[in-house]
């Protein structure tokens, strides 16, 4: 066990209860009951204390606690003198006072559960007690003082480590019932344990040498003895009050648990459709945190302000709870000083009446030796008797006036400390008022808060419900202008490649070469200007990022925007968003390694320039590369190809798969684009979009280049 062990703080909830339970024993009219059991406590409060001997308290609960002394530091056991059920069972006393005799009302005392190894041999003093139970304990012996318990009736000592019975409980003739464990007792024999505790005790009665008489004849003056205290049925009926009242507080804090529990369930099921929607509205989200982060904030800033003021007015009424108990101790010590004076002021006129009689047997003495006559030793005699007597009356009345002084002086204290008390309870109740007023405010604001944002999140879902169905109704009147383009366009390649083929063989095959390369120097001279100056103004390192990413399909895109490394370094995913990279994991991607090229560049200055040089822009060719000659034969591929893809099969789905890119990302890059009024336009950048990528340029390269090649 360390040295320097830490006291557990009790929770809020055995916190609250504490405060209620000792407030409920303050109020006016209530019982004689003090119960602060299930409280976590590690030692018993000093209101405790300082409520039973101002109240008069007269049953007192404290188990199922974590306690491990009776009586504190600062507290006398004088204080629960009137106390006469005291139940301490599930906690972790390893011993009792040595005074616990002091307890001279107690009967009934319950001490299940704990750790006890001995009882003090006080406890033979407690002679109107009643019930004793130490069961569960790590008891090896009884003491012999149990012989003093005239009004036992119950005694339980099973579940301990004990083997013998002292012989002086044969004279508590009051016994009715006596339980322990008969298979591990060595004295009585295990055999008289098991036959009652009647046999027990006729069995110890024999021991001692003396008359067993049955308990019926020593109940009835133990009961009458104990008249004018609470009898064993009176204390029986309010341990009985007492489980019923426990079990009732049971069942409302089970219910208490359950709605709580069905509360964070209800809580947790909507923080789940919650998230689900956060997934799809990560921006909308994040602001809704943030917002509700600082209510929480402001709530918990609020809430830490009024504890610490709590606090602090707790502190102050303590300070002046122990000024006023210290006036008590120093108004008891004064009255406890004058009491002495007056029982010195009473062995005084003893004294005196001593001092008279042996002056009176003087006197006769000397009337004998003087031989004075009757009527003079009368007369004297009366003189002195009148004197003596009025100097007692004098000094009778002197105490009796110091008495009442006193006496009257005590009353006014505690009524003012009652007064007190009663005023810091009002002022303590006013507190806790507030601090609820302010907590439900702040919940409710909470709860406005959650609907206002349930409610702004279903409007945001009907809109982009909305948003998605239009999107949809466009991609499909897009796929079917698309798909009827496209069979007018395979419908004019057809005749122009028929109409091609026959310029072909009018021609001379001397004439063929140089008819080749007209026509592919007229292909790249259909090439948009500005198209070819961007590209070639891209950077190679970041035309390599987007190659090595497999991006290609966005290198027109950054060449439009004039995009540089440098520039991507300093943009973030919404940049590229914007721009038209709809991919989240390619945003990333892209950014990471652009600043890691940056980073490096930084670093190594030398290895940029050099990646540089190695890539200069070489003159764009001006003819192709040789071709083994000969025409193309007019069923070959080109029947299959798409005018705005140029891929091999024409499907639905490739137009579907465009117009989808162009369609997500057109929205925003739309305004780069030509109308479809302006000169230049293609029909398929309706849906396609400028985002759609290489698609569609090509595509409106590829219509250029067969326009000019017929």
């Amino acid at each position: 066990m360390p040295l320097f062990s830490r006291k557990k703080k009790p929770s809020e909830d055995a916190r609250k209860r504490l405060e209620y339970q000792m407030c409920l024993a303050k109020e006016a009219g209530a019982d004689d009951t003090l119960d602060i059991s299930r409280c976590e406590l590690s030692e018993v409060p000093y209101g405790a204390f300082a409520t039973c001997k101002v109240l008069q308290k007269k049953v007192l609960i404290i188990h199922t606690n974590n306690l491990t002394s009776l009586v504190p530091k600062s507290c006398s056991l004088l204080s629960l003198i009137t106390v006469k059920v005291l139940d301490l069972h599930d906690n972790q006393l390893a011993s009792l006072p040595a005074d616990i005799g002091q307890l001279t009302a107690l009967q009934v005392l319950n001490l299940e559960r704990n750790l006890l190894k001995s009882l003090p041999q006080s406890i033979g003093d407690l002679a109107q007690l009643q019930v004793l139970n130490v069961k569960g304990n790590q008891l090896r012996a009884l003491p012999g003082s149990v012989s003093g318990l005239r009004s036992l009736r119950a005694l339980d000592v099973s579940g301990n480590e004990l083997q013998e019975l002292p012989r002086g409980l044969a004279h508590a003739r009051s016994l009715q019932t006596l339980t322990l464990d008969a298979s591990a007792m060595t004295y009585p024999p295990p055999e008289i344990c098991s036959a009652g505790t009647e046999a027990i005790q006729q069995f110890l009665c024999t021991e001692c040498g003396i008359a067993y008489p049955p308990p019926s004849q020593h109940l009835l003056p133990t009961l009458e003895s104990n008249g004018g205290g609470t009898s064993v049925d009176g204390v029986d009926r309010t341990v009985e009050k007492y489980l019923e009242e426990e079990s009732e507080w049971q069942n409302k804090f089970l219910d208490y648990e359950k709605r709580k529990e069905r509360k964070t369930q209800e809580k947790l099921e909507f923080e789940r459709r919650l998230n689900v929607g956060q997934r799809e509205q990560a921006l909308l989200v994040q602001q809704l945190n943030s917002h509700k982060d600082e209510i929480l904030q402001t709530v918990r800033e609020e809430q830490q302000r009024l504890e610490q003021g709590l606090s602090r007015h707790q502190r102050c009424l303590e300070e002046e709870r122990l000024k006023l108990l210290q006036q008590l101790k120093d108004t008891e010590q004064g009255i406890a000083t004058r009491i002495q004076k007056l029982l010195e002021d009473n062995q005084r006129q003893k004294r005196s009446s001593d001092i008279l009689k042996s002056l009176e047997n003087e006197r006769i003495r000397m009337e004998q030796l003087m031989a004075i006559t009757q009527e003079e030793t009368e007369q004297l005699r009366r003189r002195e008797v009148a004197s003596a007597m009025q100097q007692m009356l004098a000094e009778t009345y002197k105490n009796k006036l110091l008495q009442t002084t006193s006496e009257s002086r005590r009353q006014d204290l505690v009524s003012q400390a009652c007064s007190s008390l009663a005023e810091m309870d009002q002022k303590f109740q006013q507190i806790l008022a507030w601090q609820q007023l302010d907590q439900s405010k702040a919940v409710s604001d909470i709860l406005q808060q959650v609907e206002m944002q349930k409610s702004a999140f279903e409007a945001l879902q009907v809109k982009k419900d909305l948003m998605h169905r239009q999107i949809r109704n466009q991609i499909k009147l897009i796929e079917t202008e698309l798909l009827q383009l496209t069979q007018l366009e395979v419908k004019r390649q057809e005749l122009d490649t028929e109409t091609l083929q026959l310029e072909m063989e009018a021609k001379s095959e001397t004439k063929q070469e140089n008819y080749w390369l007209i026509q592919y120097q007229r292909l790249l001279n259909q090439k948009p200007l500005s198209l070819k100056l961007q590209e070639k103004g891209l950077e190679q390192q970041l035309v390599a990022l987007l190659l090595e990413l497999s991006a290609e399909q966005y290198v027109p895109i950054f060449a439009h925007h004039r995009i540089s490394l440098d520039t991507l370094g300093t943009m973030s995913a919404s940049d590229l968003e914007k721009l038209g990279v709809t991919e989240a994991g390619l945003q990333h991607a892209i950014l990471r390694r652009a600043r890691e090229i940056l980073a490096v560049a930084t670093t190594i200055p030398e290895l940029r320039r050099a990646e540089e040089s190695e890539a200069p822009a070489g003159p764009e060719p001006s003819a192709p590369l040789e071709e083994p000659p000969g025409p193309a034969a007019p069923g070959d591929e080109r029947q299959s190809e798409c005018v705005v893809c140029m891929e091999r099969e024409v499907r639905a789905g490739t137009a579907r798969d465009g117009a989808g890119r162009g369609g997500r990302a057109g929205s925003s890059a739309a305004p780069a684009l030509p109308g479809p009024g302006m000169p230049g336009a293609h029909p398929a950048r309706s849906g396609h979009g400028r985002a759609g990528g290489e698609t569609g340029r090509d595509g409106r390269g590829s219509v250029r280049a067969w326009a000019g090649a017929r």
